[in-house]
């Protein structure tokens, strides 16, 4: 097994992504479809829905189950879960037409430094919104800990970069699927 001591994995934050995109919708009526998890499945690259588990809906403390899919193709070297595996994720912040993001939680359902989210801006021309996805990543979690276990460091320094290729990727992918979803309404 590799030594976890100075190794990347240990940096923080270890992610720190955000991309932005220009829609065609009020602030309110983006926040509307971002804070509407279980419909997830029609913009997210992994994820597949899901079902809210307790509390009101889209509002702070309230807990997602999330199901998500994940191809063999993604980061094909690395000893990631495949197929189909579930997360639970609790509302941080719900400003209407503002912010929307969730924290990731341990299967013990205790807090991880991973947190998604949106943010929402009126756009500088007065049409429409600046709608930001966001990812940050302070301490590795759990799962990405499991996935470089048996790495050696130039290995888990390749995990990095290309996972954050990926997320790249995601965050972008996330953006032009809810414009379309949302524009196209």
């Amino acid at each position: 097994m590799a030594n976890t001591e100075s190794t990347i994995i240990e940096k923080s934050p270890l992610f720190e992504l955000r991309a932005d995109i220009n829609i065609s919708a009020t602030p309110d009526a983006v926040y509307g479809v971002i804070s509407d998890l279980p419909r997830s499945a029609e913009w997210s690259p992994e994820c597949m829905g899901g079902e809210w588990v307790s509390g009101e809906p889209s509002q702070v403390g309230s807990i997602f189950r999330g199901e998500n899919l994940r191809s063999e193709q993604v980061v094909a070297w690395a000893p990631l879960i495949r197929g189909t595996w579930h997360t639970e994720a609790r509302v941080t912040a719900a400003e209407p037409g503002r912010t929307f993001q969730w924290m990731m939680l341990t299967h013990a359902q205790e807090d991880q430094e991973s947190i998604w989210g949106f943010d929402i801006a009126p756009a500088a021309d007065g049409r429409g919104s600046v709608l930001t996805h966001h990812f940050r990543m302070g301490k590795a979690t759990a799962g990405i800990h499991h996935i470089v276990a048996e790495l050696d460091e130039p290995a888990r320094e390749k995990f990095v970069v290309d996972w954050t290729a990926k997320l790249v990727q995601d965050l972008d992918e996330t953006l032009a699927r809810i414009k379309d979803v949302i524009e196209k309404a």
